[in-house]
C-alpha cells in the first residue's frame, strides 16, 4: 500500500503510484527495455557510435584542407558529402540524442522522484525509431552515388539535382527519411519528458523546486517540439520535389541544358522552415548544457546557485526568444533592412538572458568552496569557451558585419566555438560527474585530466585560428583553396597547423572511451554518493539505481536542491529528502 498521508506539510499524493512493467527475459531487460535508465544507455551508445563516424568525417576533411592533393582519394565530391554528413551528424544524430534522449531519459525520473518515465513503452518506441533513423541515414554511405553532399543545411534546388553529389540518387532521399524517422522518434519521447516532469513529480517536488539540469532539459523539449514540425514539414516536402517532381522548393530552373517539370516553388521558403527549426536547435543543445553546468558548479563550489529563480526564467526567456532570431542565418540570401534591423536586434536582445547566467554562474563561484574536479574542469572551461563563442556572435548578428564573413571560416570557427566544443564540454562534464551513479564505479583521475587538458587546450588551438582565416577571407565549404591568391603562406600553415591539432584532440577521444570502458570493472568503487550533492538521483537505496529507482517508498521532498554549506549543519550539503531545517532557508519563496 502505497502512503499518501500527509508529512510535515507536504500535501497528500493525488494518486497512487502506477505498476511498473517487469521485464520477463533478458531481451526485455536489456535490448527491448521500458526502463528509462537502460534506454538512455543505449540512446547514448548509439550517439557515441555515430558522432565517432562524425568524428572520422571531421578528420578526412582536414586532410584535404591542411594538406591538399596529398589524398587522391578525397575527391571534391567526397568532400562536400564528408560535410554534410559530418555537420548533420554532430547537430542532430548526436548532440540532440544526447542531451534529451541520453540525460533526459537517465536523470529525469530519478531527478524529480519518479519511478519512470509516464510512458515506459512509448519511451522504447522512440529509441528503436532513433536508431531505425541512423541506420538508414548510414545506409547512404553504401548507397548508389553515396550519400548526399549537399551542405547540412540542405538547400535546395542544388541539394536535388545532378550537379551535386547524391542529388539524383539515394543520398537526399536516405537524409530526408532518416530526418523524419528521427523526428517521430524525438516527439514520442520528447512528449514522454514533459508529461512526467509536469505529472510525474514525487511529493513535495514543486516546479520551484526541481534541478536546474530538468529546468533546462524541459524546456529544450518543449522547444524541439514546437521547433521539428518545421523540419519535418521541410524534410517531406522536399522528399515530394524529389521523388514526384513537385514544386515546393524547386522553381524553374533548367540543367544541363533541359529545362525541367518543377515551377513556381520557393527556396527561400525552405531556409525560413530549417532556420525556424535550425536556431532554436542551438539551444535545445544550449539549455541542457546551461541547466547540467549550473548544477556541476553548485555541487563542486559546495555553493548554492546565485539567483535560482532568475536562473529559471531565463533558460525560459532564451528559450522563448529563440524562435524570433531564426532570419539572421539568411542575410545574405536577401531580406527588406527592415527586417534585418529587427532580426539583428532580437539576436542581441537574447544576449541579455544568457549573460544573465553567466553573471549567475560566476557569482555562485565568488567565495565558495571550489573543488577542481573533472567535472568542474569541464564546467569552468564550458564558461569560458560559451562566452568567447557568444562574443563572436554579436559580430555575425549584425548585418552589415555577416554579410562579408558569412561564406568564411569565420563562421565555421564560431559554430563550433558555440554549438561543438561549449556543449561536447558540457557532456564530458556530465558523464564525469554521473559516471558513478551509472555504473557504481569512479572514471580513472589521471587519464580524465588528461582528456581535459588535451580536448580544452586542442580545441582552442583548432578553432582560434579560424576566426583568423575568416577575417583574412578564406572561405569555406571549398574543396580546393590552394589557388587562391587569398591563400597565403601564413595561412596555408595555420590549415597544416588546425588538422594536425584535430587528430591530437581525436586521440584524446580515444584515451576518454578507454577510460569508460575500462573503469566500469576496474575504477575504484563510487559509494551511493561521492560528490556529496543534495538531489535525488544520489540518494537512491541502490547504486547504481534498480529498477524502480528508490526502493518500496518514493522520497519526499522537503527543500530545493541547493543547500550547501548551509550555516549550522552538521554537513557542508542537506539533501532534498531530509526533512528539518538548519539555520535560515536560502529556498526562494
Amino acid at each position: 500500500m502505497v502512503d499518501i498521508t500527509p508529512a510535515d506539510g507536504i500535501p497528500p499524493a493525488e494518486v497512487a503510484e502506477v505498476e511498473l512493467y517487469h521485464p520477463h527475459s533478458w531481451w526485455t531487460k536489456y535490448i527491448f527495455s521500458q526502463d528509462a535508465k537502460v534506454i538512455a544507455v543505449q540512446y547514448s551508445a548509439t550517439a557515441t557510435g555515430i558522432g565517432l563516424v562524425a568524428l572520422v568525417l571531421s578528420w578526412l576533411m582536414r586532410l584535404q584542407l591542411g594538406f591538399p592533393g596529398t589524398f587522391n582519394f578525397i575527391t571534391p565530391e567526397a568532400y562536400y558529402q564528408f560535410i554534410t554528413m559530418h555537420g548533420m551528424i554532430m547537430v542532430i544524430y548526436l548532440l540532440t540524442a544526447l542531451f534529451l534522449g541520453g540525460f533526459g531519459n537517465y536523470l529525469i525520473p530519478l531527478m524529480v522522484g519518479a519511478r519512470d518515465m509516464v510512458f515506459p513503452y512509448v519511451n522504447m518506441l522512440s529509441y528503436w525509431i532513433y536508431l531505425l533513423a541512423v541506420l538508414v541515414l548510414v545506409s547512404s554511405f553504401f548507397a548508389p552515388g553515396g550519400p548526399t553532399g549537399a551542405g547540412w543545411t540542405l538547400y535546395p534546388p542544388q541539394a536535388i539535382m545532378s550537379g551535386t553529389p547524391g542529388g539524383q540518387d539515394w543520398g537526399i532521399i536516405l537524409m530526408l527519411s532518416s530526418l523524419i524517422l528521427f523526428i517521430i522518434g524525438f516527439t514520442m519521447g520528447g512528449l514522454n519528458y514533459v508529461v512526467t516532469v509536469l505529472q510525474g513529480r514525487t511529493r513535495g517536488m514543486t516546479m520551484m523546486r526541481l534541478p536546474l539540469t530538468v529546468w533546462g532539459i524541459f524546456t529544450a523539449t518543449v522547444m524541439a517540439l514546437l521547433a521539428f514540425p518545421a523540419l519535418f514539414v521541410a524534410s517531406v516536402m522536399m522528399l515530394l520535389d524529389r521523388v514526384l517532381g513537385t514544386s515546393f522548393f524547386m522553381p524553374a530552373i533548367s540543367e544541363l541544358g533541359q529545362q525541367l517539370a518543377h515551377n513556381g516553388g520557393s527556396p527561400i521558403l525552405f531556409q525560413h522552415l530549417f532556420w525556424f527549426f535550425g536556431h532554436p536547435e542551438v539551444y535545445i543543445v544550449a539549455l541542457p548544457a546551461f541547466g547540467i553546468v549550473s548544477d556541476l558548479i553548485s555541487t563542486h563550489a559546495r555553493k548554492n546557485i546565485f539567483g535560482y529563480r532568475m536562473m529559471v526564467w531565463a533558460i525560459v526567456g532564451i528559450g522563448a526568444l529563440s524562435f524570433v532570431v531564426w532570419a539572421h542565418h539568411m542575410y545574405v540570401s536577401g531580406m527588406h533592412p527592415y527586417f534585418g534591423f529587427f532580426f539583428a536586434t532580437t539576436t542581441l536582445i537574447i544576449a541579455i538572458p544568457t549573460a544573465i547566467k553567466v553573471y549567475n554562474w560566476v557569482l555562485t563561484l565568488w567565495r565558495g568552496d571550489i573543488h577542481l574536479t573533472i567535472p568542474m574542469l569541464f564546467a569552468l572551461a564550458f564558461i569560458v569557451t560559451f562566452v568567447n563563442g557568444g562574443l563572436t556572435g554579436l559580430f555575425l548578428g549584425n548585418v552589415v558585419v555577416d554579410v562579408p564573413l558569412s561564406d568564411t571560416m569565420f563562421v565555421v570557427a564560431h559554430f563550433h566555438m558555440v554549438m561543438g566544443v561549449a556543449p561536447i564540454l558540457v557532456v564530458f562534464g556530465a558523464i564525469y560527474h554521473w559516471y558513478p551513479k551509472v555504473t557504481g564505479r569512479m572514471l580513472d583521475e589521471t587519464l580524465g585530466r588528461f582528456h581535459f587538458w588535451v580536448t580544452f587546450l586542442g580545441a582552442y588551438l583548432i578553432f582560434f585560428p579560424m576566426h583568423y582565416l575568416g577575417l583574412m577571407g578564406v572561405p569555406r565549404r571549398y574543396a580546393e583553396l590552394t589557388d587562391m591568391t587569398i591563400m597565403t603562406e601564413s595561412a596555408r600553415h595555420l590549415n597544416s597547423f588546425i588538422s594536425i591539432m584535430a587528430f591530437i584532440v581525436g586521440f584524446a577521444q580515444m584515451v576518454f572511451l578507454f577510460n569508460l570502458i575500462w573503469s566500469i570493472r576496474h575504477g575504484r568503487e563510487a559509494g551511493g554518493n561521492p560528490w556529496r550533492a543534495t538531489t535525488l538521483e544520489w540518494q537512491t537505496p541502490q547504486t547504481p539505481p534498480a529498477h524502480g529507482n528508490f526502493g518500496k517508498n518514493l522520497p519526499i521532498v522537503y527543500r530545493w536542491a541547493y543547500d550547501y554549506s548551509v550555516p549550522g549543519a552538521k554537513e557542508d550539503f542537506i539533501p532534498q529528502n531530509m526533512p528539518g531545517s538548519f539555520g535560515p532557508s536560502r529556498e526562494p519563496t
